[in-house]
């Protein structure tokens, strides 16, 4: 019986061999790793273990066993090592939604600096633990209480999950400030990637509300503001660049918003947006409004391709200002707190953020800038990873910290 189990434990890791190096034979043979990236041999590295992650998560959706996403958060969740003993965490619920508290421990003679925190992930991944030691960090070197947002993701729940629970769990948060020792007149709403967007949506929805302490400034960190105009220059340009490529972007856009990927090229090619809607929109939407060192010396203009009223019926919701920030009237715009806009040149989103510093700063809302010539998309979550660190991850985040710090 021992043989035959050997024997079959052999078999099976030869297998598991056999099928990773078949995984990666496209990042070991086909990868280009863009010309700024610090660490080359690091950032490669880090490419194919995502490939390796991803591909397996996809072999055990295949069987049953667990969902894609599911298998990496476990993975990403598993590698994240909780170790700052400066900082009291705490593990919530406001309602159903599950929040992590975090307060340094030292004493405080006075209120301390609120910071309501939304992690990135696509809204399939990125978890409380996955961005555990960015929020203890923000927490401890800006002396702040800072809330992360637990929130619902996809595949098994959709638009508008992301939105409504970090909202609700942020309006729970704003009445009760004074239990957690926080100053109402100093709270700061900070996101990445999506939950960047959510900071822009949130901080606009509750300008309305006359109730609750009003949000002292918004840190976005290359936020996802739109999925109108998929044809700026930096979705052309850095459609391959790991690890937010074309592919993982609308995957995560479809899954989130409940669109059949049949519907990809519709969306890229702009054939689901109305005439009209466009015209009244391309004034905040157009890459006209780029710096000109943003635009391609060969970049055309926007062309859509011709109206689709199947594809507009399946994807309108891309429309909505719930998911499209960008594209909210002048006289909300001008009401809204400073910001601090973080962009980074190897990321598809990169002009989403130059589109909403335009679009903030014509409105005359303060915004602080902070481009990254060797940033991408997702760096900042390995600020602390020792070997997979990169100076973009750390940079960004000492940023961000005293940008909060100067408040």
């Amino acid at each position: 019986m021992v043989p035959l189990l050997e024997t079959l434990l052999v078999a099976v890791s030869i297998l598991s061999l056999g099928v990773s190096l078949w995984i990666l034979r496209e990042p070991l043979l086909a990868f280009n790793i863009p010309p700024a990236i610090r660490h080359p041999v690091r950032f490669w590295i880090l490419h194919c273990l995502m490939q390796l992650t991803f591909t397996w998560g996809y072999v055990l959706e295949k069987l049953g066993i667990c969902s894609m996403p599911r298998f990496v958060c476990f993975l990403h969740d598993r590698l994240t090592i909780k170790n700052n003993r400066e900082v009291v965490v705490t593990d919530l619920r406001f309602g159903t939604i599950p929040v992590r508290l975090f307060r340094p421990k030292a004493a405080s003679s006075s209120p301390r600096r609120g910071i309501l925190f939304y992690h990135g992930g696509g809204s399939i991944f990125g978890s409380l633990d996955s961005y555990h030691n960015v929020c203890s960090f923000l927490a401890q070197e800006t002396d702040s209480v800072l809330l992360s947002v637990g929130y619902r993701k996809a595949p098994e729940h959709h638009y508008p999950v992301v939105l409504t629970d970090c909202l609700n769990a942020s309006i729970h948060f704003l009445k009760t400030l004074e239990a957690y020792g926080v100053d109402p007149s100093r709270v700061v709403a900070c996101g990445e990637s999506i939950g960047g967007g959510a900071v822009a949506v949130i901080t606009q929805i509750l300008l309305g509300r006359t109730d609750l302490p009003q949000i002292r400034a918004q840190v976005l960190v290359y936020p996802v503001i739109q999925a109108i105009n998929l044809q700026l220059p930096s979705f052309r340009q850095n459609q391959n660049v790991p690890f937010l490529s074309l592919q993982l972007m609308m995957t995560c856009v479809c899954s989130y918003l409940a669109i059949d990927l049949s519907w990809k090229d519709a969306m890229l090619k702009g054939a689901c947006i109305p005439r009209d809607f466009w015209n009244k929109h391309r004034k905040w939407l157009s890459s006209d409004n780029l710096p000109k060192r943003f635009r391609s010396k060969d970049q055309q203009p926007e062309t859509l391709a011709p109206f689709n009223e199947a594809a507009y019926l399946e994807t309108k919701h891309i429309l909505d200002v719930e998911n499209a920030a960008l594209i909210a009237e002048d006289q909300i715009i001008a009401q809204l707190p400073e910001a601090f806009l973080v962009s980074c040149e190897l990321d598809m989103l990169r002009d989403d953020s130059l589109l909403y510093k335009r679009r903030l700063e014509d409105q005359g809302v303060r915004v602080t800038w902070y481009h990254v010539e060797d940033g991408f998309h997702g760096c900042l979550v390995l600020f602390d990873k020792m070997f997979f660190s990169f100076p973009c991850s750390r940079n960004i985040m000492n940023a961000v910290v005293n940008y909060i710090k100067g408040l």
